[in-house]
């Protein structure tokens, strides 16, 4: 069966994962940019400075929204080479899909569990544990207070937006803004603590886990290293020198380790 190398692609995962977190965060923390924006408008009467305000918080969430990209084409990437390595771990027997490695992301109602247990799954297969590990509830915990909790809170600010004047032309209309900005800060970070901590969880785990299983390959073998059993000189059509053996040479382009592992 093959297997595929996943430290390099864990690495890359952790890098993405990490830096969506901290964008996250960034993005969450910009009404204390915003209110001294909204401040500054406020005393000016100008309406620019408020247009600015909004210009620089979409500055600030694109990069969020391009690192969760590539994070999640990582993460998805992962999940699936780290499944697909235990049906060739002996011993192993999983029993989600591979292909819900993927599809469990995607899939309405489904990411709301599926993903977690394959990771789990997979975690337990791979560090040799009896029992989901805590950072697997640790992380997909807190991963569903960022989800839905930044869904909630990103509804109720925009309710809150749409009330307020669209050209504003006095103090008073001016100060609506300012307030706000000062009741957008409190909600977001509790999403933006949640992203944190499930970053943070999910980093070790997959560091862990790619860890485990990169070991298990280095130290695979080939199944039949003698040649086919039953053959005295090997397959009928090799060498006699020697029968097919295993090798990662032999598998498929990008394919990083053996049969038997």
């Amino acid at each position: 069966m093959p297997t595929y190398a996943v430290r390099g692609l864990g690495l890359a995962a952790c890098v993405a994962v990490g830096a969506t977190a901290v964008l996250f965060t960034l993005s969450a923390l910009f009404p204390l940019v915003g209110v001294r924006l909204a401040r500054s408008a406020a005393e000016r009467l100008d309406r620019d400075v408020l247009l600015g305000a909004v210009l620089a918080e979409v500055l600030v969430t694109l990069p969020f929204i391009l690192a969760l990209l590539v994070a999640a084409t990582l993460v998805v990437i992962w999940t699936w080479r780290v499944r697909k390595n235990l049906d060739a771990f002996g011993g192993a027997a999983p029993t989600q899909s591979p292909a819900w490695a993927i599809a469990g992301w995607l899939v309405p109602f489904a990411n709301v569990v599926v993903p977690a247990r394959v990771v789990s799954e997979v975690a337990r297969l791979s560090l040799w544990r009896r029992r989901t590990p805590g950072l697997v509830v640790l992380w997909w915990s807190a991963w569903l207070v960022f989800s839905i909790g930044e869904r909630v809170v990103a509804r109720l600010e925009e309710a809150r937006y749409e009330r307020l004047t669209e050209f504003p032309r006095n103090d008073e209309e001016f100060a609506t803004y300012v307030d706000f900005y000062q009741g957008a800060l409190l909600p977001r970070l509790a999403p933006a603590v949640a992203c944190l901590v499930a970053a943070a969880a999910f980093v070790v785990l997959v560091r862990r886990i790619s860890a485990a299983q990169q070991d298990r390959l280095a130290r695979a073998v080939p199944a039949w290293p003698g040649g086919y059993p039953g053959w005295p000189g090997g397959y009928p059509g090799w060498p006699a020198s020697g029968g097919p053996s295993a090798t990662s040479a032999q598998l498929p382009p990008g394919v990083g380790g053996t049969i038997g592992a």
